[in-house]
């Protein structure tokens, strides 16, 4: 973490049990999570099986079901739940007085990563 935060929306921009996608040009989509306790979490919108748009997918407890296959994906970690393998890639939050920030310097790389894969 580098502790260089953007201001990417308001928490009651993102529904509760659901997500908001940022836009990225050029760079993979990312996809912020709000669960019913209002944590918020945030991944590459792309399942680590097929791809799948995690964004579209329902959220319950700390956990996102894959809307095409239903791999159930941990929004802490971006793991699936056993017995699915693999990972999608997660970005720290940091949510202050009810605005949700990522870190710049790590979503950048991170993206950079993916797009380049």
């Amino acid at each position: 973490m580098s502790n260089q935060w953007k201001l990417i929306c308001k928490l009651a921009d993102i529904p509760v049990l659901g997500a908001r996608v940022l836009q990225r040009a050029g760079k993979p989509d990312v996809a912020i999570f709000r669960n019913s306790e209002d944590k918020v979490f945030a991944l590459l919108d792309r399942c680590p099986h097929k791809g799948g748009q995690l964004s579209q997918g329902i959220v319950y407890g700390e956990r996102v079901a894959c809307p095409m296959h239903n791999w159930n994906i941990e929004l802490d970690s971006g793991c699936a739940a056993a017995p699915d393998q693999g990972c999608a890639q997660k970005f720290s939050v940091q949510v202050e007085a009810g605005d949700v920030y990522l870190d710049v310097v790590e979503l950048d790389s991170l993206a950079a990563e993916v797009a380049a894969t």
